[in-house]
Order: structure tokens, then sequence, then C-alpha cells
């Protein structure tokens, strides 16, 4: 029986409260972290520091040397949609890395990985799949739900110009918060089934984290008791999950 998660694959619309959850646990008392949520020291790999090191590489590259961009055109956009699936590749590659390097990795650490995709780039059915099967088998997801609308204002809140390339105050102008995240295909993908989503050979347990109020902008309170309910469900379908035969 598990007694606590080794992966949690956190995902949702960009501004829907995923760093604050991070945060949140970040900064937790071990032993509360352990009983309220079943999470070992998190070690958190999120694709957005992969994200805009590429940008600042590709202005580098235009703007100092006179040389092609590698990864994105002059507004911002990849160059290639093959990039997004290129970003988890890179988040499985370091978790892979990690217990490579540490065979007691997961005696001591829970890996949280964080990212957002719209369906304009292949939405979560096309990401989800390039991990691996080590992460599949042990990960959990869970999905921060808000609509878009919500995703864009708070997206809007938390800019900070001085600060674009910070965890908690990065942002999007809106029109590309519209056109890369304006649709979203997490309902389509779990339609049928409440507890587990297919992603080729397995069966991933997950649980949505319902934040259409808010709760992770200055509520510790209420992101605390709601957090604890949605990972104790979690929590129990991992321990039932079986593989698709």
């Amino acid at each position: 029986m598990l007694d606590t998660f080794d992966i949690l694959i956190l995902i949702g619309r960009p501004a829907s409260g995923k760093s604050e959850i991070l945060d949140y646990l970040l900064h937790l008392d071990p032993q509360v972290r352990m009983e309220r949520y079943h999470l070992r020291a998190p070690d958190v790999l999120d694709d957005f520091p992969l994200l805009w090191a590429w940008f600042e590489e590709d202005l580098i590259l235009s703007r100092d040397l006179g040389r092609p961009r590698l990864h994105t055109d002059a507004e911002g956009y990849f160059l290639y949609p093959y990039l997004w699936q290129l970003l988890i590749r890179r988040l499985d590659l370091a978790y892979i890395k990690r217990r490579r390097d540490d065979p007691e990795y997961h005696r001591h650490t829970s890996t949280l990985f964080e990212f957002a995709r719209g369906s304009e780039h292949g939405g979560y059915a096309a990401a989800l799949p390039h991990f691996s099967t080590d992460v599949l088998t042990r990960a959990g997801i869970v999905y921060v739900n808000v609509s878009f609308a919500e995703s864009l204002r708070k997206n809007r809140r938390r800019f900070n110009p001085d600060r674009p390339d910070s965890i908690l105050e990065h942002s999007l102008p809106d029109e590309k918060m519209e056109r890369l995240y304006g649709q979203d295909d997490w309902a389509a993908l779990t339609a049928g089934d409440p507890d587990f989503v297919r992603i080729g050979a397995q069966r991933v347990p997950y649980a949505v984290f319902e934040n259409e109020d808010d709760v992770t902008t200055n509520t510790p309170d209420r992101l605390a008791d709601r957090l604890e309910t949605v990972l104790t469900d979690l929590y129990g379908r991992m321990q039932t999950r079986e593989p698709l035969t």
C-alpha cells in the first residue's frame, strides 16, 4: 500500500492556481505535508523555466549575435509544433536522471510535474503520452479547473514587467492566451471515466481541483482544506489502480 505519492502531474490553464498550490506545498512543515497531503519533500519539475530559456536564447541570437532564432519567431510563437512535446521529454529526462543519481530518491522525495497545454498545440492528449512508462505507472494527475475567462483574469493580474521570468509573476498577452489556451481538451480526454484517464497502455488516476472561486489567492485555509480533499481522493484511487489488459 502506498504511504505517499511518488509523482503528481499538476496541469491546468495558465494562472489557474498550479504555481500557488506548489508554493503552498513547498513551504509546509514536512510532517503536515505527509500527513495531510501524502507527499514527501517536493521536487518540482516545471516546463516554464525551459521555455523561458528558449525565449532568452532566441533574443540573444537575433538581437546580439545577428543569428537565426532557434525556437521561436519574432512574436514568441514556436517555430515547430513538436517543441511542445520536447518540453515534456525534457521534464521526463530530468526525472530519469534524478533517479539514476539517487537510487533512494523516492524514499524521501515526491516529484511534482507542472505544465499547461491548450488544444492549439495538441492539448493534454498530445502531451501526456510523452512521459515514460516509469513516470505514468507511478503518477497521479491533478487538473486545476478554471474557465478561460478566469485564467485570463488571473493572467492579467499577476503580470510583473520587472520579473517576466518569475514562476509566480509571468504572464502572456491576451492574444497569445486566446490562441494558445482558449481551448482545453481535458474534459474530452476524461469523458466517460471520473477516476482514470487512459494514456497509452496506462490507466492513470486523476482528480480535479475546482478553482473558479480562486481559493489559491490569499485564502490559505480554504486552499489547504480543498487540496487535502482532492489529494486524499486521488491517494485512494492510486491504491486501486490496475494496468490495462
